[in-house]
């Protein structure tokens, strides 16, 4: 199958499995333990039928939405992923300068492979920061004045994992950082030539924006340990809102008391978000934590939503719960390990046809005007 001919991301996805070698495919693919959790998040979504109206005027749809007072092309954007150049060579920069293309928002990851300065040029002022707080919290406040510097104005701060999820994938493929060479890898590598050449000209892939911190790391999960404080707290939380000139959207929630507390803190946007199921593996599914949270907040601060959006229709259900916007990572990642620029672009236009088409069929050719009653509550 070429990208052209690639019809949805579960197409994407099985062209990158044949060109990534094993470890780095499963880097990405992964969730935290048995993956029920990641499988719940897709399977939550799915669940949830759409009822449409018909006899709507549907030949002008629009998808344009703002947000933290920005109007993007469409009511989604690209999520953080850490260490995304081991999936792919320089993908990274290919998601940034995907998002200034389409003019949608590429959240940052701490943990690039990318150095969160040369995204932002490459984002073209749609770019916004994502961190990890340190332990150390010199390094954070070297982190925050960096991003203040390079003119990120949105800060998502990750709250999901006051602990490295247990990712099995990783163990048994013996993920290490820095990557050591082992005989099963080498063979991968053998295996896949191109991903190998491809590396070996942009070189070995590490987290730029911590890379003398992690010198002495030698796993994932050891790696997860130093970027992320385990004791962070709601104290830290308020210190951050009080530093933070920008726009503060707090990442990683499923409790409705969490999400209501963030917006009495005065914080601007809170993310839906399981971490892809990568974190908590006995955890709801990132969708059935949405309506409790929206109701909570009850407009008080945007509600963004990510974890297990695989097609456009997942984007209009999660509107539908109360989300004002969406993030997806592994649909750009996919398309980016298919083939490069060309599959993240492959990624997008196939999200943008599917829920373009899915409103239209729907009677909601206007995306803002997506609510509560487009969802089947089993009646006429």
């Amino acid at each position: 199958m070429t990208i052209a001919r690639a019809a949805c991301i579960s197409d994407l996805r099985t062209i990158a499995k044949r060109r990534i070698p094993r470890f780095a495919f499963d880097l990405v693919d992964g969730g935290a333990e048995d993956e029920s959790n990641l499988r719940r998040n897709e399977d939550a979504l799915q669940a949830l039928r759409l009822t449409p109206r018909y006899l709507v005027d549907a030949s002008r749809p629009r998808l344009e939405t703002e947000i933290f007072g920005q109007t993007y092309s469409a009511p989604f954007g690209i999520a953080p992923i850490g260490m995304l150049n081991v999936f792919w060579p320089g993908a990274d920069l290919m998601l940034a300068r995907l998002a200034a293309k389409h003019n949608v928002p590429y959240c940052v990851s701490a943990a690039a492979s990318t150095s969160l300065e040369r995204l932002a040029e490459a984002a073209d002022g749609r770019g916004w920061f994502q961190l990890y707080a340190s332990a150390d919290h010199a390094v954070t406040d070297g982190l925050l004045d960096r991003a203040q510097a390079a003119g990120y104005r949105n800060l998502l701060v990750t709250v999901d994992v006051p602990a490295a999820g247990k990712r099995d994938r990783d163990i048994r493929n013996e993920l290490s950082v820095p990557f050591k060479f082992t005989p099963r890898t080498l063979v991968d590598l053998g295996l896949h030539p191109r991903w190998s050449l491809a590396t070996l000209r942009h070189g070995k892939p590490n987290i730029a924006n911590y890379a003398d911190l992690l010198k002495s790391a030698t796993s994932y999960a050891e790696v997860q340990a130093t970027l992320i404080a385990a004791d962070y707290t709601w104290d830290h939380l308020i210190k951050l809102r009080d530093r933070w000139p920008g726009r503060l959207i707090v990442k990683g929630l499923q409790h409705a008391e969490d999400a209501a507390r963030c917006a009495e803190l005065g914080c601007d946007g809170i993310v839906v978000s399981n971490h892809g199921g990568r974190q908590v593996a006995a955890g709801p599914g990132s969708i059935e934590a949405l309506p409790a949270i929206a109701k909570a907040v009850a407009d008080r601060i945007k509600i963004l939503f990510d974890s297990g959006i695989r097609r456009g229709s997942d984007i209009i259900r999660a509107k539908a719960l109360g989300a004002d916007f969406t993030l997806l990572g592994r649909s750009f990642a996919y398309g980016v390990g298919a083939g490069g620029a060309t599959g993240a672009d492959r990624a997008f236009t196939i999200i943008e046809l599917e829920l373009t088409r899915s409103l239209g069929q729907l009677g909601r050719p206007d995306f803002a005007n997506v609510d509560e009653t487009l969802i089947h509550r089993g009646t006429p």
